[in-house]
C-alpha cells in the first residue's frame, strides 16, 4: 500500500470533509480524484470500488484524492441531493490541484452517484474524467460534459439494473471524445469483477497523452 495522508478539506457552508491522499512512490504524473456512491445507499470513500482504485492508482504514477462526501463518516454537513456534492468535488478537485506541479494533468474519477457528481464538474483543470457505472439522473448538465472534447471513459456493468449499459449508451452517443468499456457479466456493484474495473481505470489514466 502506498503511503496515505489523512486530510480535512474545507468544503462550502462550514462543511468539513474528511479525506486520504495516497502518494505515488515516487514523483507523481497524475493525479486522479475519486468520488463514492450514494451515502444514503451506504455509499463511503472506502466502497469497493472506489477502494480498490485508491489501492491501485498510485502504481501508475497517480497522487490519489479519495474523500467522504458531506454528512458521511466523519464529514459534517448533510446529504444535499447534488449540488452540495458538487461543490465538495470541486473542493477536492482545488486541492489535489494545488498539491501538484500545473503541468500534471488531473482526472475525476466517480462510481455511480460519484460518477454524475464527476461528469457534472466541467472545470479547466480537469483533463480527463472517468464515470463507473453514472446513473446519468444527477448530472448538472449533460450538454456541457457531452460536448466537451476533453476524453472521458464510461465503465458499465454488461446486467446493471441500476444504470443499464445500454441506456448510458444511448444517452451518450453523441458524446464527444468519449469512450465505452463494458464489463462482460458485472452487475452494478462489480461483484467479482473489481480488478477488471481498475485494470480499464489504470489504463486510461496512464495512457500517453499528448
Amino acid at each position: 500500500m502506498s503511503p496515505v495522508e489523512s486530510l480535512t478539506l474545507s468544503s462550502t457552508d462550514g462543511v468539513e470533509l474528511e479525506a486520504e491522499l495516497a502518494h505515488p512512490t515516487g514523483d507523481p504524473t497524475v493525479g486522479v480524484v475519486l468520488c463514492h456512491p450514494h451515502p444514503q445507499y451506504g455509499g463511503t470513500m472506502r466502497s469497493i470500488v472506489t477502494g480498490a482504485l485508491f489501492e491501485a492508482l498510485p502504481s501508475v504514477g497517480a497522487l490519489t484524492l479519495r474523500f467522504n462526501f458531506r454528512g458521511v463518516e466523519r464529514s459534517t454537513g448533510s446529504h444535499d441531493g447534488g449540488p452540495g456534492e458538487r461543490d465538495d468535488a470541486r473542493t477536492a478537485l482545488r486541492v489535489l490541484t494545488d498539491a501538484l506541479r500545473s503541468s500534471i494533468p488531473v482526472f475525476i474519477a466517480g462510481w455511480s452517484f460519484g460518477a454524475d457528481v464527476a461528469l457534472s464538474i466541467v472545470d479547466p483543470a480537469i483533463h480527463a474524467w472517468v464515470a463507473i457505472a453514472p446513473p446519468l439522473r444527477l448530472v448538472a448538465d449533460l450538454d456541457a460534459i457531452g460536448n466537451d472534447p476533453r476524453p472521458k471513459l464510461l465503465v458499465l456493468g454488461e446486467h446493471d439494473d441500476i444504470c443499464p449499459s445500454e441506456q448510458a449508451r444511448i444517452v451518450t452517443a453523441g458524446w464527444t471524445a468519449t469512450t465505452s468499456e463494458v464489463i462482460a457479466g458485472a452487475s452494478h456493484f462489480f461483484v467479482g469483477r473489481t480488478d477488471r474495473v481498475v485494470n480499464a481505470v489504470t489504463a486510461f489514466v496512464a495512457r500517453p497523452r499528448t
